[in-house]
């Protein structure tokens, strides 16, 4: 059951890294993000620039540029992430890929990954990048970095 692409993955790491240790007083560049995060610098690149356009992540160029986050950026819920890097339509598929399961005519694995899905959903729809953040900081939750 593959709901997310690695791109969005990757820019949900690259997000959260930042969320943990970036600010407007201290921007990390992108070949240090990729490092902590162990992913290829070109890739990730492209996606934190598309995220930057979008204003979830903020950027500065130059000598001491990098990307960062806000205080309005960090509000933002994690779902956005998702959403503009593969759309929303992955996480409404059906796991088999048949094209017409749904509650009237579910495929054999709907009813066991409906409420997963729609639990997966609610949590990124209704918690900000800042609050993923903060079980990390606390130890809850984990980011192998």
């Amino acid at each position: 059951m593959e709901m997310l692409s690695n791109a969005s993955k990757y820019a949900i790491n690259a997000v959260l890294f930042l969320a943990l240790d970036a600010h407007k007083d201290r921007k990390i560049g992108v070949k240090e993000i990729a490092a902590g995060i162990d992913v290829p610098v070109a890739f990730l690149a492209k996606l934190l620039q598309n995220l930057s356009r979008k204003g979830v992540v903020s950027s500065t160029k130059g000598p001491n540029g990098g990307f960062y986050l806000t205080e309005e950026n960090r509000l933002q819920k994690l779902l956005v992430v998702i959403d503009h890097i593969d759309g929303l339509s992955k996480l409404k598929e059906c796991v088999l890929g048949l094209s017409s399961c749904n509650s009237e005519k579910p495929c054999p694995m709907h009813t066991l990954v409906q409420p997963l899905r729609k639990k997966f959903l609610y949590e990124l729809s209704n918690n900000s990048i800042s609050a993923f953040a903060e079980k990390v900081q606390k130890g809850e939750t984990f980011l192998n970095y």
